[in-house]
């Protein structure tokens, strides 16, 4: 019987290219290969009969670069479908799969955000970027959070969407209790279809209804490396003794679903606290959830391009 999820794949990634970008594998390291939706206009065409060779098959790009990184529950041009093709015009975009999601992969045991974050650090570089902005979502967030504090001189500014800057006992716990689950892999890899129910269903401000075949189809297609990923999750819990709230240079841009059960308008507040910077701004978007970039794309594409439009404006951002 054929997967309707996976039946729609091919038409998603027609519509990115459609868009302008296409799929490139970066082998970050032996063992470690990292998959990118880049700039069309960044692959170089061999000419008939020579060989493809890496280096010689990507151009620097033209234009102001951002970088979107996915969440946890999809893959890279999943998550940011409705955001690829509002960019492309006046924006090189770069969409990666971080470890363990659309095909990137590897044979290392660290799990960790930093390890994600030198990943995607060094493959951007290989492609030939050396400033971008990042919009991070969720997970993503968190990894984009290590990019910007490991990486200053990549990151030009970060816009950040239901995320933290790190996952602490506390915070963890608070947030399991309040959803009313054991585990954040209980949430976030669910393995029936009332599992995926209950997870669409914090996620989302509006409730969603589809079909059980769907679901399945969705459990059967999106959750992949199930163990490695239960293992991301366990990378990211840091003890509350530990957390360090790093001195950001660059523009930060809470941008926040108002109705966000999964990381609440609380938890954006705090951290725009936390971070206690001039530069830390927020902005809340009504009837929305933690999907909110999902949920309202217009007005989340109108904010977003309002925060990139602001920091060309600046003189800070400029092609890479």
């Amino acid at each position: 019987m054929v997967n309707l999820v996976a039946a729609q794949r091919p038409l998603l990634q027609g519509l990115m290219k459609m868009a302008g970008v296409q799929p490139h594998a970066v082998e970050i390291e032996p063992g470690t290969t990292m998959n990118f939706w880049v700039p069309r206009e960044t692959i170089e065409k061999p000419k008939k009969g020579e060989k493809i060779i890496e280096k010689e098959a990507l151009k620097k790009p033209s234009k102001p670069v951002v970088v979107l990184v996915h969440g946890f529950a999809a893959e890279g041009i999943v998550t940011w479908q409705f955001q690829v093709g509002a960019l492309t015009k006046k924006y090189s975009v770069y969409i990666p799969d971080l470890l363990f999601f659309g095909g990137s992969i590897t044979d290392e045991a660290d799990r960790s955000p930093t390890f994600q974050a030198q990943c995607l650090a060094t493959g951007l570089a290989k492609l030939g970027v050396d400033k971008c902005v990042l919009v991070g979502f969720s997970y993503g967030g968190m990894v984009s959070f290590k990019v910007a504090e490991l990486y200053p001189n990549l990151v030009q500014a970060m816009v950040v969407s239901g995320s933290i800057l790190a996952m602490t006992d506390s915070i963890n716990e608070t947030n399991l209790n309040r959803l009313g689950v054991s585990s954040s892999s209980e949430l976030l890899l669910p393995n029936s279809v009332q599992g995926l129910k209950a997870l669409l269903s914090v996620a989302t401000y509006k409730k969603l209804w589809f079909p059980s075949c769907l679901y399945k189809d969705f459990l059967e297609v999106m959750f992949a490396n199930r163990k490695e990923r239960a293992e991301l999750l366990e990378g990211l819990l840091i003890s509350n003794k530990d957390p360090t709230v790093p001195n950001f240079p660059q523009r930060v841009h809470l941008l926040w679903g108002e109705d966000d059960q999964i990381f609440n308008v609380e938890l954006a507040h705090n951290m725009k606290e936390q971070l206690g910077a001039d530069h830390v701004t927020f902005q809340g978007i009504k009837k929305a959830g933690h999907l909110v970039h999902l949920e309202r794309p217009c007005a989340y594409n109108r904010c977003l391009k309002q925060f990139l439009a602001s920091v060309h404006a600046d003189g800070q951002f400029t092609p890479s």
